[in-house]
């Protein structure tokens, strides 16, 4: 079980550990650009090895129900743990302000959707039917993983930016676009798995 591809989603892991370690070092009263940009750095490295592990799994016919489970689980440790951070008050600014503009209530819907696919996967896969990841839900993987090294980046440089009302703006709409593409790749779940939540025999959403 403890195959190539599986020891590397345990090392993105283990990354993501370290990762959450040096950002919750950072804070906006006495911000670190060095620090934030080590933690954009690391965030991309662990979240584009996750084409790796599922790149070399399919190749070698070393595809598992633990890689199923586990792959996905590492994806969301990695953006519900970041997000939580950057919504935290490690980025608040002297004035209160929040510096990434992530709002609580944004972490709760990032977060109730991966627990609720976490469910509806986990049980899925205990009957013996398949819960691959659909379009949608690799999109929203795709745009939460562009957003969340960007607006680090962004808060960690905005005071050096020359037209930083500009980038403050981006900041805010990649915040936005994550919220509402997680939102409806949450109601596609819904939908595609209303037979579970009717009681009747499983099948794999389209």
């Amino acid at each position: 079980m403890l195959n190539v591809p599986n020891q590397i989603t345990l090392s993105r892991l283990v990354l993501a550990v370290i990762f959450f370690v040096i950002l919750s070092q950072y804070s906006q009263q006495q911000p670190n650009t060095i620090l934030l940009d080590c933690c954009v750095a690391l965030f991309i490295f662990t979240a584009a090895t996750d084409f790796l592990d599922g790149y070399l799994a399919r190749r070698w016919g070393q595809v598992t129900p633990l890689g199923r489970v586990l792959d996905p689980l590492v994806d969301k440790v990695l953006i519900c743990g970041t997000f939580i951070l950057l919504a935290g008050p490690s980025f608040v600014d002297a004035d209160g302000t929040s510096a990434t503009c992530v709002a609580p209530w944004m972490v709760v819907v990032i977060g109730g959707r991966e627990l609720l696919v976490t469910g509806l996967r986990g049980f899925n896969e205990s009957v013996g039917v398949p819960f691959p990841a659909s379009i949608h839900g690799k999109l929203k993987m795709w745009v939460q993983s562009i957003a969340a090294p960007t607006v680090m980046f962004i808060v960690a440089h905005q005071d050096t930016f020359l037209k930083a009302e500009v980038f403050a703006w981006i900041k805010i709409g990649l915040v936005w676009i994550t919220v509402v593409v997680t939102a409806l790749s949450m109601i596609h779940y819904i939908i595609h798995s209303r037979h579970i939540l009717e009681g009747v025999d499983g099948r794999t959403p389209s």
